[in-house]
């Protein structure tokens, strides 16, 4: 391999590293060496492997039965949470029977009251979404991968929370 060849071969090779690490990627690369120690034709760069984004995505039930002290009702709900790698959070609740006046991420393990961490926006009837460009912080995202978040909602009844289901990776 002549010289120009290997500077263009090292070129491309740094370009295609900095391209994967600042696109979020391990790359990984495989190399041989001549007799003469210059770069073989054998030398080539894997496709690079990109990084889940996704820590969580998974449906919830709640109850009166989860809250702490537990609630006696009738109602309940459903819910869908996708937490990323960055903290970022997207998801709603759906409640039947819980006239709802306010919706919550909170911070707290299984037993636990804690506080609110990401409140939800009413978006339908008996429907609360999390707010677009909700984030959860690195003490949060720690807190979300040991189990330790729930969402709630409250109503006039029980201001404390009527309904609730831990938010368990």
């Amino acid at each position: 391999m002549n010289a120009d060849t290997n500077k263009a071969f090292r070129f491309a090779l740094i370009a295609a590293l900095v391209a994967g690490v600042f696109a979020g990627c391990q790359s990984t690369t495989s190399s041989s060496t001549t007799s003469s120690g210059g770069y073989g034709s054998s030398t080539a760069a894997t496709a690079a492997t990109p990084k889940a984004a996704t820590l969580w995505d998974a449906s919830v039930k709640l109850s009166g039965a989860e809250e702490v002290p537990p609630v006696t009702t009738s109602g309940s709900g459903t819910g869908s949470f996708t937490v990323s790698a960055d903290g970022s959070v997207t998801g709603k609740v759906t409640t039947t029977g819980v006239p709802g006046t306010a919706s919550h991420i909170h911070q707290a393990a299984k037993g636990q009251n804690g506080p609110v961490i990401v409140p939800l926006t009413k978006s339908g009837d008996n429907e609360w979404s999390v707010p677009a460009g909700a984030k959860l912080n690195e003490a949060q995202l720690a807190a979300y991968k040991a189990g330790n978040l729930y969402v709630n909602v409250h109503t006039a009844a029980n201001p404390g929370g009527e309904v609730r289901a831990q938010m368990t990776p």
